[in-house]
């Protein structure tokens, strides 16, 4: 059976809940004409690099399909209806992804960069010593 990859981006408004049952549609769709959904990603809500539909973010979905074609076509033609989904994509690729999609393994990987530091944190950075604090530097840069 063909495999393929649907992206859909959904409308930056909705809420989690909304964006897990069109998400379930879809496989309701897939599953109901003898189609399978291998796996289900959500990437969550990302920028577009443009306005779509009023649009700044949107809620990134991605599904991994075994298929024939003509449950592919009746997917699109739902997904094109669906007022929710502002933009999608159907690719046919050779082989499906084991693990988790690039997307994922770049945030995973960003996440990890940060080491749960928050913006600001200056503690335990190797790299320089302490500064002390900041009063006392613009006290001793006034009495110069």
């Amino acid at each position: 059976m063909p495999l393929y990859e649907h992206v859909f981006l959904a409308r930056q408004d909705l809420a989690q809940a909304q964006v897990d049952a069109l998400a379930e549609n879809a496989t309701k769709i897939i599953e109901g004409l003898e189609g399978k959904v291998t796996k289900v990603e959500n990437w969550g809500l990302r920028n577009l690099a443009y306005k779509i539909a009023k649009n700044r973010k949107a809620h990134y979905v991605m599904l991994n399909i075994e298929a024939p074609a003509g449950v592919v076509a009746e997917l699109e033609r739902q997904t094109q209806i669906n007022e929710d989904v502002i933009r999608y994509m159907t690719i046919r690729v050779d082989e499906l992804e084991a693990g988790p999609s690039v997307v994922m393994r770049k945030s995973d990987r960003d996440r990890e960069r940060r080491g749960g530091e928050g913006r600001g944190d200056r503690e335990g950075r190797g790299d320089r010593e302490s500064r002390g604090p900041r009063r006392e530097r613009e006290e001793a840069s006034d009495g110069e």
